[in-house]
């Protein structure tokens, strides 16, 4: 056999923009984009996209430079992962929450020639701008508005360019699927914002491999409350495309309005951090029940079991998932056995805070001691890191190849994420490897406390991190939250008393801080390097005995 060699018709490279062009023969008719009075047919959308990426080249983009977008969960953003690539560009999604120096640097980082952006960032990105050298070269500037203004800061109008494109465009494919399709900047809570490239290849696998593990079926009604600016949406962007779904769209976060569009629109799949979560089920009244189940994916952070609970007893049913900027979407998951339906809901709830597997379409996933690096015994209990390997890893981080090899090497890709492997073959994250708490030698898992502090009726949000302790070398000291409506004279000493009922003495916060809320991270995640600073301010406790 060994005469047989890939050859053109079997080696054609993989990329997830062919689902928009199939979506538009078996979906043709079909809703693809709802939002407010407007709908769109999978037809429709495709015309739009090829008449987009045919303008998006008339302006001398080549292939391979980056058009970088910002804005919300509106159609522009959707249609523009297909169409920017098309036009055989890279796309660059730009988080919103981001301040104007920090979007300049990525701009300029990224060398982006052309920018989408939304009316309601338009200050932003001129702000940004203005920030640029005095010899850099600007990027042009699309204005996209849900009314047809138009702005003298702009080259173009969004629509404009749409309606003056070709309907015959013959779109661009990559030359190998090793292409860049995607640049991603990380959230930079750990460390200084990187930007992740992902190849043509890597997002399609990843696509198909998160459609395939949640089970989607064809035509389902999708909302998005998770930005498309997170990781391009965890890919769903284009993996909605796959299997014809109805992409509801919504320009803010809000809960009463994320209950009336699923109502309205019969919504069966939605993704989000826990933070969604969290939100979903905390609403004041407390009655909000669903007509039908709606499918949820939480990612992003370690959910608390207690919150887990409370989503699934309002219809909810959620799946667990975990993946980083750097894998393009979901690659662990909390695949359900059957078997567990027959378990009391705390302890279900339990196993679902639980990462999980490997899916299917990554190769390896294992957690390892970083000194020896190998296995670390499946106990649930020791710690060690959790290394990936499989076709949706990142190709790398732009202009930045020491990052790359750092995380990258032995064959793995390095998470900087602490977890477990429990006896049954599902890993669980305990921490990022400088969240872990060591007192008097012991290794404390800030996640756990959290999801301890969760389950108080009381508490709305909550997040533990180390406190200097002249005896213990670090103590835990958890910043906490509280729901409206709850006791305001909620006291240290409560928070304290409810933790030893379920923890360890020597996991028990030693400290409780009472804000009105924790700090976030432009992508929802609490920034625990700010508590790490509150908590190192408040000086060396002198704890003598737990």
């Amino acid at each position: 056999m060994d005469q047989l060699k890939p050859s053109s018709p079997n080696s054609s490279p993989l990329t997830p923009i062919g689902f928009l062009e199939r979506a538009a023969t078996v979906y043709a008719d079909c809703p693809s984009i709802v939002y407010n009075s407007a709908t769109y047919t999978w037809s429709e959308t495709y015309v739009r996209c090829l008449k987009l990426a045919s303008s998006i080249v008339s302006l001398g983009i080549k292939r391979g430079q980056v058009v970088c977008v910002l804005a919300p969960n509106v159609p522009a953003m959707y249609e523009l992962h297909f169409a920017i690539p098309m036009a055989g560009a890279v796309l660059n999604t730009i988080n919103l929450r981001l301040d104007a120096r920090t979007i300049s640097v990525i701009l300029r980082h990224a060398e982006s020639k052309l920018v989408f952006v939304d009316c309601q960032s338009e200050s932003l990105v001129v702000e940004a701008l203005s920030l640029f050298p005095s010899y850099s070269q600007r990027p042009l500037l699309v204005f996209i508005t849900d009314d047809g203004f138009e702005s003298p800061e702009f080259y173009r109008n969004y629509e404009g360019m749409v309606q003056d494109g070709d309907s015959k465009f013959n779109w661009v494919r990559p030359e190998s699927e090793f292409d860049p399709l995607t640049l991603n900047y990380t959230s930079g809570t750990t460390s200084s914002p990187k930007g992740v490239v992902h190849s043509h290849r890597g997002t399609f696998i990843v696509s198909m491999d998160s459609l395939h593990e949640w089970s989607v079926p064809k035509e389902p009604v999708y909302l998005w409350t998770l930005p498309m600016f997170h990781a391009n949406g965890w890919s769903f962007t284009w993996g909605m495309a796959a299997v014809g779904a109805t992409n509801v769209c919504l320009r803010k976060f809000d809960t009463t309005v994320i209950y009336t569009l699923i109502r309205n629109h019969k919504v069966t799949h939605m993704c989000g951090a826990p933070v969604v979560l969290n939100m979903l089920s905390n609403v004041p009244d407390g009655s909000i029940a669903l007509e039908s189940p709606v499918h949820v994916i939480t990612a992003g952070a370690p959910p608390a079991a207690a919150v887990l609970f409370r989503t699934e007893s309002l219809g909810f049913i959620v799946t667990h998932g975990y993946g980083l900027t750097e894998t393009g979407g979901l690659v662990i998951c909390c695949s359900w056995k059957q078997k567990w339906n027959k378990l009391p809901a705390t302890e279900r709830a339990r196993l679902k805070a639980r990462q999980g597997v490997k899916t299917p379409g990554m190769a390896e996933v294992d957690v390892i001691d970083p000194e020896t690096e190998k296995s670390v015994n499946r106990d649930g209990k020791t710690l060690g890191e959790i290394v990936l390997r499989g076709g949706s890893v990142m190709l790398g981080y732009l202009k930045d190849p020491q990052a790359a090899s750092k995380s990258m090497k032995n064959g793995w890709f390095y998470t900087g994420d602490v977890g477990v492997m429990h006896p049954d073959g599902y890993l669980e994250i305990k921490d990022r490897s400088k969240d872990v708490i060591i007192s008097g030698g012991e290794n404390l898992s800030s996640v756990e406390v959290e999801s301890v502090l969760y389950m108080h009726p009381a508490i709305n949000e909550a997040a533990v991190v180390a406190r200097p302790d002249e005896f213990w070398g670090e103590t835990p000291c958890a910043f906490v939250s509280l729901k409206i409506g709850a006791k305001e004279n909620l006291t240290e000493k409560d928070v304290m008393v409810f933790c030893r009922e379920k923890l360890p003495r020597y996991m028990v916060p030693k400290t409780v801080v009472f804000k009105d809320e924790l700090p976030r991270t432009s992508t929802g995640k609490i920034k625990k390097f700010v508590l790490r600073e509150m908590a190192k301010n408040m000086g060396s406790a002198k704890t003598s005995r737990l």
